[in-house]
């Protein structure tokens, strides 16, 4: 018996068990790659006609461990049962797998149809009509969420809690230990650390609540989606990250491209009963970044270590940068000067190395593009993407590089190299020994992050933003 028609005859059984009416299984078809867990649409027979499900399901059909940080499929499954009981918007879940049904961790639920994918929500004309309302419906739905009762539901011995400080330290932790300087982050751990929240009142948090995150028809939100991060605490994370630039899909308005902040605080303070604060929401906002900056450098560090060493993981070392630059555009932005493109170093001969990196990028861009699909066409777009990166650096990196040396040794009054000096600052910020309020040190980290942004990503909304206050 192949191991497809093993997984059908199994799955067939589960749902003839659990599913009321059902006759058969007509078709399954796996949706996803399964980074983190595999989606399933089910299409089954009843005496009604046939019907979709869906099924999410953990990697392989395995048996997961169960971590404070990720509890599991079936607490997942609770988590979206209690949301649809206080009136989030969710699909009704019919049956949690067991051991005895040998298909790994995983949960059937009812198949909604939906739009989840952040770009088209922000852009697509047929959202035209609730785009302007949406982000008032988060703050009533994020609202909801946060009335769950851990207690009553049983969640609160499911998930962990976590405070703003241990968040903060936490994440901090994880990017010292791939020691690589990077002062815009320890500036910003720092700034966080100075202005935790502390009168709050611990609830359920989403913690993953974006625009990408939830599915959406013209008629409103039609589910939340992926509860996996799901913890105790702070709940304005949710109203922060759903504001964080990296989830606004080049658009400017703050609330995930689509909404401003005083429609979200309107349907949440409706909902809830419960003033808003701007500075929590600030701050969780600056988290976001911070967060994802981090996130970022340790997709690089899975290049350099494995076991995914595909060119998708690099290029996403590169986005820190943004988060970077969004962090300066919260913290402290102000003039930028910005370096000028100079002749990049090349061979004397023919052809030159930008003409070498040109031809590579442009074949990947057209030749393979056009002759793949799927994850191969996606890749090859990432791949010329970064050999864009290398021309732009060729070009401006080592003015930039220089003139962030020019201001380090001007700080330190001192001639050590790059390296030691960019080390030493992020060691003074860790320490304290130098102020956060230091103009110095805020007019280096401002033009040092907003360089780098040009050569990563020029086009990112943040570097946009960051030059509003150009010289």
């Amino acid at each position: 018996m192949s191991p497809e028609s093993s997984f059908g005859e199994k799955l067939e059984a589960v749902l003839l068990a659990s599913i009321p009416g059902c006759q058969r299984l007509i078709a399954s078809e796996r949706l996803s790659g399964g980074a983190s867990q595999e989606t399933y649409r089910l299409k089954v027979e009843t005496g009604d006609g046939e019907k979709l499900l869906a099924m999410r399901r953990a990697p392989g059909g395995e048996y997961q461990e169960k971590l404070p940080q990720h509890p599991g499929l079936d607490v997942e499954a609770l988590l979206m049962q209690s949301a649809r009981e206080v009136g989030v918007p969710e699909p009704e879940v019919y049956y949690v797998l067991t051991r005895d049904d040998d298909l790994g961790d995983g949960f059937i639920m009812e198949w909604l149809d939906g739009e989840a994918l952040g770009a088209r929500i922000v852009r697509a004309p047929e959202f035209d009509e609730i785009r302007p309302k949406l982000a008032y419906e988060c703050g009533k739905v994020l609202a909801r969420i946060h009335s769950i009762d851990p207690e009553t539901t049983g969640l609160g011995k499911q998930l962990w809690e976590i405070s703003p400080a241990e968040f903060v330290e936490q994440t901090w932790e994880r990017y010292r230990l791939l020691e690589t300087p990077q002062p815009m982050i320890d500036y910003s751990a720092r700034w966080l650390m100075e202005h935790l929240p502390t009168d709050y009142e611990v609830r359920l948090v989403h913690n993953d609540f974006r625009n990408g995150n939830f599915m959406l028809s013209s008629e409103g939100i039609v589910a939340v989606l992926d509860w996996e991060l799901a913890h105790i605490g702070d709940p304005m994370r949710d109203l922060g990250w759903i504001c964080t630039n990296s989830w606004r899909f080049g658009s400017s308005a703050p609330v995930g491209g689509f909404g401003e902040y005083e429609d979200l605080f309107r349907g949440y303070e409706e909902e809830s009963g419960e003033k808003v604060d701007p500075d929590r929401v600030k701050f969780w906002e600056v988290f976001g970044s911070f967060w994802w900056a981090v996130g970022c450098l340790g997709m690089a560090e899975h290049y350099r270590t494995g076991p995914d060493q595909t060119v998708e993981r690099p290029a996403i070392g590169r986005r820190s940068s943004e988060c970077q630059v969004d962090c300066v555009n919260l913290l402290i932005p102000g003039e930028v000067d910005l370096v000028e493109e100079s002749p990049a170093f090349t061979s004397i001969d023919i052809p030159r190395t930008d003409e070498l990196l040109v031809s590579v990028r442009d074949f990947l861009r057209e030749d393979v593009m056009s002759a793949t699909s799927g994850r191969t066409n996606f890749l090859s777009r990432v791949a010329s993407n970064s050999l864009d990166i290398i021309l732009r650096e060729l070009a401006l990196g080592p003015e930039h590089q220089q003139r962030e040396l020019v201001r380090l040794r001007a700080l330190y009054q001192s001639e050590e190299d790059l390296t030691t000096l960019r080390c030493r600052l992020v060691e003074e910020i860790r320490s304290e020994q130098i102020d956060l309020e230091n103009e110095m040190l805020m007019n280096h980290l401002r033009q040092t992050v907003v360089n780098q942004i040009a050569i990563d990503q020029p086009k990112y909304t943040g570097f946009k933003r960051a030059l509003e206050h150009e010289s």
